[in-house]
């Protein structure tokens, strides 16, 4: 990993950076131990006499301020390591799946379903890599301790990143006491590292960029796919589904945080805002091609876009279009047009330094809102 980081560096797709070495070397050093891991439990020696081996290593939680490339850094990682099975999934995607398996467990077996759950997660994977690690709902709080017991007595590796450290972790929650034994069962089974990169690399990869291309001709499109590629350090993303209420988003392409879509993408199917608001979580920047002129035969599409935008602008998520018009020209005229008024106003100012700079400042009130549309009762 450290080698491939190194030869980004080197290519001029990242900004070489210290921290992110640093990272790099603890993310390899657990890559080995984990191997290691694996070839003692299988040795013949443990096999014969049915000993379970050497403990499992000890995970890793990266954590800093965003921008500073722990999301890079867990791809990187989970492409690498030579470890199976293992899974990567942002934290709240796997709360929310974890709600969904404690209701159909209640549904079919009497008692506590946790240590069930827990047993069906740490079969399908022995490492679990967490991004955005982040509680803020009283219903999490109150089963990961249970949850994260059993999964550590079955030998499951965690990897986690997160913008606060463990120890700031459901800060000034409800109950926060019956939670702090948590805490401390995941600083005795993760390292954790504080990720001090020198800055923000989002910011300075938007900034000072052009955002926003028009007409849709062949220069807009070029326009488009390399943003992408400056924003990600890849050519062309991979997809990935999002899973909302049961429910699979398609992105189609996504890579280092940054994801593409094309407006029908988005706008043509039957979204709303619960999915947009996931998208937003997930992705510190959309892409987003082909916005078409807009009128009132197409008033379904038009108004996804604009609970699209406002989803996207409330979030502070990054943003670059290739449109048909500029934002003010896109739905010119008609009886709805006033109500695509404050989608031209954010369209600009989408574009802004300030709006770039403010993005950070809503993080936290976004993660809050994301949990409380997505936990369910236990």
């Amino acid at each position: 990993m450290l080698a491939r980081l190194d030869a980004l560096a080197a290519s001029g797709e990242i900004q070489a950076d210290k921290a992110q070495r640093d990272a790099a070397i603890a993310l390899d050093a657990l890559s080995l131990e984990l191997r290691r891991w694996r070839a003692a439990r299988r040795t013949s020696f443990t096999r014969l006499f049915g000993g379970t081996g050497p403990d499992a290593p000890r995970g890793l939680y990266i954590w800093g301020q965003v921008g500073r490339g722990k999301t890079m850094l867990m791809d990187m990682f989970h492409e690498s390591v030579g470890f199976k099975p293992r899974r990567r999934i942002h934290f709240h995607e796997f709360m929310a799946e974890v709600h969904d398996r404690i209701g159909a467990a209640r549904a079919h077996t009497p008692g506590d379903p946790i240590p069930q759950v827990a047993k069906d997660i740490a079969a399908e994977a022995s490492l679990l890599c967490f991004d955005e690690f982040h509680v803020t709902d009283i219903a999490d709080a109150m089963i990961l301790g249970r949850l994260f017991t059993a999964l550590f007595a079955a030998e499951v590796v965690v990897v986690a990143t997160s913008n606060v450290p463990p120890e700031r972790l459901y800060k000034d929650g409800l109950n926060r006491q019956l939670f702090v034994p948590f805490i401390e069962l995941l600083a005795a089974k993760t390292a954790s590292l504080e990720l001090v990169a020198a800055k923000d690399f989002r910011l300075e990869k938007l900034a000072g960029h052009p955002l926003y291309f028009s007409p849709l001709d062949r220069a807009a499109q070029a326009s488009v796919r390399e943003s992408f590629a400056r924003l990600s350090g890849a050519a062309k993303g991979q997809p990935r589904d999002l899973e909302v209420k049961g429910r699979k988003v398609h992105v189609p392409e996504a890579a280092n945080g940054v994801a593409l879509f094309d407006f029908d993408d988005l706008c043509m199917k039957p979204l709303g805002a619960l999915d947009y608001l996931h998208i937003a979580h997930a992705f510190h920047t959309l892409v987003i091609t082909n916005v078409p002129a807009l009128n009132r035969d197409r008033r379904a599409e038009a108004r996804r876009f604009i609970t699209l935008i406002d989803t996207l602008y409330d979030a502070r998520v990054g943003l670059v279009v290739s449109a048909a018009a500029e934002p003010d020209q896109i739905y010119p005229s008609g009886d709805e047009a006033f109500l695509f008024e404050r989608t031209t106003s954010r369209l600009i100012e989408m574009r802004s330094e300030s709006y770039l700079n403010s993005r950070d400042q809503r993080k936290s009130a976004l993660s809050d809102e994301f949990a409380a549309t997505t936990a369910m009762p236990t």
